[in-house]
């Protein structure tokens, strides 16, 4: 099951992106199980973010 992202003011995909790729290079891209949590509710909230900032043709 995939989390849900956290309640709060909505991050930008850029500033998500930003703290994934941190959270990589601290782990040296091996996550612990705590920090794999992390991850996932921050793609999670990426990917929501990517949606919503996608605009439909018309």
């Amino acid at each position: 099951m995939i989390p849900t992202p956290e309640p709060g003011p909505a991050r930008s995909a850029e500033e998500l992106n930003e703290r994934i790729r941190d959270l990589m290079l601290r782990s040296g891209g091996r996550l612990s199980a705590e920090q794999r949590r992390e991850y996932e509710v921050l793609v999670a909230e990426w990917a929501a973010a990517e949606r919503g900032g996608i605009v439909k043709a018309a």
